[in-house]
């Protein structure tokens, strides 16, 4: 069963999410709603609304350079209040309501070694609530890192196309500003499973791939066809997207019932470079879920959490 989000007033939104500061941030309150209205079923609001944010760890199996790298991968699902206007975190909604879309945020993590060095890669989007009025995600941004330099691109979305900057070490690439027809994203599907898997688009459709592949295959960045389909086996969901042009699959295994969390992931595609390429399939499979207001923990007593989600 596919549960009815209600969206909360922008006012009734004054304070959300925030990661921690020198100055300590007040303490998210609860959905101030559920009171009001606590004999209505709402498990949206319920989940996302407490206070807390949905941090998830999985089991990383990474293709680079044709071989596959054990690591790490971390979800963390959190709402929060975006300006409509400069596609930041607004610090105080209460100052400007009519700029404030309420989104969830997914930071992305993975963290894998090749060899000697190890990489560090981390995808953020801001993905609007109310896919009604905002049906396109505001901003994704994208960094690598790893012993010979680092990247990053932002997307931003505009009136009729994204705006898609990179900035990198790589002489091929250099700093690049480019315009992308708005269309869905890759990096969005995520968050659109966890607001309302209905939103996810099927059949034959323009997208613009993922960031973190854009990243590791130094691609031209651009929109792609694909096909997707979205099928269901007992209790969970499986998402599935083929890209025409670029010999890559992506499968999102998700729950069937509400709040939707993210079972496992695999996409497959050539790693490597030249002749020595070969189709692979990185895999990411859930560990540990917890819900916690994790920028408050940030003291070495805190540090049980980790080991609590299997990241030591």
């Amino acid at each position: 069963m596919i549960y009815l989000k209600k969206i909360l007033p922008l006012s009734f939104l004054l304070f959300l999410l925030s990661c921690g500061t020198e100055t300590p941030s007040p303490t998210p309150s609860k959905n101030p709603l559920a009171v009001q209205t606590k004999n209505i079923a709402d498990p949206f609001n319920d989940y996302w609304y407490q206070g807390e944010a949905e941090i998830t760890s999985y089991d990383l199996e990474q293709a680079r350079y044709g071989e596959i790298r054990e690591g790490n991968a971390v979800m963390v699902f959190v709402t929060e209040e975006f300006s409509k206007k400069n596609h930041v975190k607004l610090d105080n909604p209460s100052r400007s309501p009519k700029d404030a879309v309420p989104v969830l945020k997914l930071n992305m993590t993975r963290k894998f070694n090749t060899g000697i060095y190890p990489y560090s890669m981390m995808m953020s989007s801001f993905t609007p609530v109310d896919l009604k009025e905002f049906p396109n995600t505001l901003k994704v941004t994208n960094s690598s890192q790893e012993w010979c330099g680092h990247t990053f691109m932002q997307l931003n979305l505009g009136k009729y196309s994204y705006e898609s900057q990179l900035r990198s070490y790589f002489e091929s690439e250099g700093d690049e500003t480019t315009r992308l027809e708005r269309t869905f994203l890759e990096d969005e599907l995520w968050s659109k499973i966890r607001i309302d898997p209905r939103s996810l688009p099927q059949g034959n459709i323009d997208i613009i791939p993922s960031t973190t592949y854009a990243r590791l295959k130094h691609i031209d960045f651009k929109n792609e066809k694909a096909t997707a389909s979205l099928k269901e086996k007992e209790n969970e969901m499986h998402y599935n997207l083929k890209y025409q042009n670029l010999d890559r699959k992506l499968t999102i295994v998700f729950e069937k019932e509400f709040p939707h969390q993210i079972i496992s992931w695999e996409e497959s595609y050539k790693s490597g470079f030249g002749p020595r390429a070969k189709t692979m399939t990185t895999k990411g499979t859930r560990k540990k879920s917890i819900m916690l207001d994790y920028w408050s923990k940030n003291g070495n007593e805190d540090a049980h959490y980790r080991k609590e989600l299997g990241l030591e």
